[in-house]
């Protein structure tokens, strides 16, 4: 089959253009309004919850506050918009948000027919089921006949009947939408178990009545990548979340964190150079920034505004929260996790 080239690069040509357009739009509306709307979670504690004073804290909070100080070079230009899993896809298609941020897991569906994109996988998880230590199960195969909560428009929902259904059980499904009457309802005996993401399990059992009652079993039914999602249409944009993302994990290897970014700037280290933005002997900067229409010191200023990924992680999810949640899967590749950051040159 013969292909004519001028046609084809005048097509790509024409992409390109249209692609620039659209890029543009998302980040000039962001800049116009003078902030970020971000789209949450109702309340899940360690990810997206407002603390006593009604500020947003969290983990999904943290990686919005990074997008607005790689923009602003002010991590509080966000606001918050809390969504349940039912509607957090409508708000993001509408243009309601400009960023969904909100234990999202990644699928092929979601990023190809339902018109989205994940920029990157934040957080490594897998679904668990949680249950009261009184029902006498140590083990997710033990529970046939049981009724099980979960989250309406979710994958939740789908992993949950093919686990039951590959292990020849059954079970009485309690669906429910909104994320905090789900917790009720599982903590007022509506249903034996609670099933969702293994993290978001062990921030549940922090906010029952008597979290010492509860047990997560030690199954985990599924791989759930779990990341920020943006519309498809706009790469300008898609580019903007995607190394904001993988700043913080640059930043947390190069041992870059909130209390040194400044002294940082004067390392001799190539490598630090570029992500902090640091102009050479010639006084030329490296450039990362303008290519995705930030200033040059775009990096910077995320890990002045909220810390590296290491930080982020441990004051939400790890040692120094309630959750005491380990790294595992969600640890630098070289401490043997998952977490990998392209280089910034």
């Amino acid at each position: 089959m013969k292909i004519n080239i001028l046609n084809l690069v005048a097509g790509l040509g024409a992409t390109l253009l249209a692609s620039t357009q659209v890029s543009a739009s998302t980040l000039d509306d962001v800049k116009q309004k003078g902030f970020l709307q971000c789209g949450v979670s109702q309340g899940v504690a360690g990810f997206s919850i407002p603390d006593a004073d009604g500020k947003w804290i969290g983990f999904d909070v943290d990686i919005c506050r990074a997008v607005a100080a790689a923009i602003f070079n002010d991590p509080m230009k966000v606001k918050f918009t809390p969504l349940s899993a039912k509607d957090r896809f409508t708000a993001l298609q509408s243009g309601e948000i400009d960023l969904l941020s909100r234990t999202t897991t990644w699928t092929m569906s979601r990023d190809t027919a339902m018109g989205f994109m994940f920029p990157v996988t934040t957080f490594y998880d897998g679904q668990g089921f949680m249950v009261r230590k009184s029902l006498g199960v140590d083990s997710a195969l033990k529970l046939d006949g049981a009724a099980v909560c979960s989250a309406t428009g979710t994958t939740t929902e789908l992993n949950l009947a093919d686990y039951f259904k590959t292990h020849g059980m059954k079970y009485q499904g309690v669906a429910i939408e909104d994320s905090t009457q789900l917790r009720q309802a599982y903590d007022e005996g509506r249903c034996d178990v609670l099933t969702t993401e293994q993290s978001i399990l062990y921030a549940e059992r922090s906010s029952l009545k008597q979290p010492d009652d509860h047990i997560v079993l030690p199954e985990m039914i599924s791989k759930e990548p779990l990341g920020p999602m943006v519309r498809q249409g706009d790469l300008g944009w898609f580019n903007i979340i995607k190394w904001t993302a993988f700043a913080l994990l640059n930043a947390e290897e190069l041992g870059i964190n909130q209390a040194n970014v400044e002294e940082m700037k004067a390392s001799s280290n190539p490598e630090i150079q570029r992500v902090l933005g640091v102009k050479n002997a010639d006084g030329a900067a490296p450039g990362f920034g303008t290519g995705i229409g930030l200033d040059e010191e775009w990096a910077a200023h995320i890990v002045n505004g909220v810390g590296n990924y290491g930080e982020i992680f441990e004051r939400n999810l790890g040692a120094q929260s309630p959750l005491k949640i380990k790294r595992g899967a969600n640890a630098l590749w070289k401490d043997g996790g998952f977490q990998y950051a392209p280089p910034i040159r």
